[in-house]
Formats: structure tokens, sequence, C-alpha cells
């Protein structure tokens, strides 16, 4: 589910374009109440999300709605509720990845199974905490910070059937990603963090099937072809099943 906005023409361009527009909700007697509570669960995480935007803009030296002002005059954030099955051994039910947007708010629903890799290398479990939310950092909030902010890499190995309900926070799709006036020291700090300083981006699909590496890619410079980049990737199959135009 995303941000219930009106939709743009069916021939937008940038492509990207089309991605907004309001949701398909199933009959209210076939599943009763679950409009409403998505638009609760948006309103009360999308809060939440605002705040976090006014910490890390303080963070960084800026006014705390200085961040919210870059978010445009149409944001498009997303949800999604996901069941993970049982993890074969040795695969993952989601493989190692960064989240496109701005911050995930996620909850686990008291069953663990989500991996974040730590600045050494090593994946550790993230535990789930008892009316706690999992913050995630995205690939937009690295590329306007030059990596100062670097996207959370993560994953999901569980060993029992795992629910899990994400929040994406992200700006209007045409949102540029230009760096944000930030003090010298903060990108003097970056040139010193290896990790920082070599930080990448997920990969699109045609560098993937390169043989480019994950993470080894640059950022996009818009959020809407940064979050196009992200499904074509991912989900393929929808891609060319709902844009053949686009894709190959």
């Amino acid at each position: 589910m995303s941000t219930e906005n009106p939709p743009y023409p069916p021939d937008a361009k940038p492509p990207y374009l089309r991605l907004d527009g309001p949701n398909q909700w199933l009959a209210e007697e076939v599943l009763p109440g679950f409009h409403g509570l998505v638009d609760e669960f948006f309103a009360r995480l999308g809060a939440v999300a605002d705040g976090l935007m006014e910490v890390l803009s303080s963070g960084l030296g800026l006014e705390p709605h200085y961040l919210r002002t870059r978010f445009g005059a149409r944001p498009l954030s997303f949800a999604k509720l996901i069941r993970y099955p049982a993890t074969p051994p040795g695969e993952a039910g989601v493989n190692e990845h960064h989240d496109a947007g701005f911050v995930t708010l996620l909850l686990q629903h008291g069953v663990g199974g989500l991996q974040a890799l730590n600045p050494d290398g090593a994946w550790i479990d993230v535990e789930p905490i008892p009316g706690a939310l999992v913050v995630n950092l995205g690939e937009m909030l690295q590329e306007m910070t030059g990596n100062y902010f670097v996207a959370t890499t993560h994953r999901v190995v569980t060993s029992q059937p795992r629910f899990s309900s994400g929040y994406f926070h992200g700006p209007d799709l045409r949102t540029r990603l230009e760096p944000v006036p930030l003090a010298p020291d903060f990108a003097a700090a970056v040139a010193a963090s290896l990790r920082h300083a070599e930080a990448g981006f997920m990969a699109r699909r045609e560098e993937l099937n390169a043989g480019r590496g994950v993470m080894s890619s640059t950022g996009a410079g818009v959020y809407g072809q940064q979050l196009w980049n992200y499904y074509v990737r991912s989900y393929p199959e929808n891609v060319r099943a709902h844009y053949p135009d686009l894709v190959e």
C-alpha cells in the first residue's frame, strides 16, 4: 500500500511517476476494517517518521524542519505487510539489501529473523523488543548526506513463520537527492571512515546481470528513479506485466 495520491496519467514521463496513485482495496465485506486500519498505520508511523526527521535534521546542524521541506508537495510513503515462511537451510527469506527510501519503521510482531550487517562485516540478530520499532536508514538519506548516514544492510533468515509490518517514509517522487548543506566536519568524518567513504548503493538490474556486486552502484539522483530501479530489480515480472513498453 502507498500514500493515497491521485494518479498521474498512464503515459506520464518520467516513467517512475506511474508508480504513484491510489491503492486497490478489497471490499469492506471481504476484509472488514482493513482500509481504516491501514490509514491509521500510515498516520501514526508517518508522525513518528516526521519526528525522526526533525532529530536527524538537528543532528546534521540544520533547522529541525529542513528535511521535511525537501520532501516536496506530494510525499509518497509505502507499507508492506509481509509473511515469511521458515527459511530453507543455507538460504534467506529476503537477501541482503538496502531500503530505497528515507527511513523504514518496522514491527516484528514478536518473531525474530531480521539481521543487520554491523560495521565489522558480521550479521547480527535484531531481536524483537515488545513495544519497540526497528529503524532502518535508507539510500535516499545516504545519498543526501554524502554517505554520512549509511543505509542499513539487512536480510531475513527465520526458523519459523514470521510476520513483518514495514512503513517506508518517502518524499515526492520528483525529489532530487542533492546533498544537504553540511558543515565541512561531516565530509571529513566520511573521508576518515573507509566504511562510509566506500559505501555503495543497490545495483540496478542490468548491473547485476553484468556481474556487478549487490552494493556496488551509485546513487540515482532522483528519488523516483531510485524507487523505479528497486521495482525493476526486485519484481521484474510484475514490472514487465504492467509496463511492457518500458522494460525488456
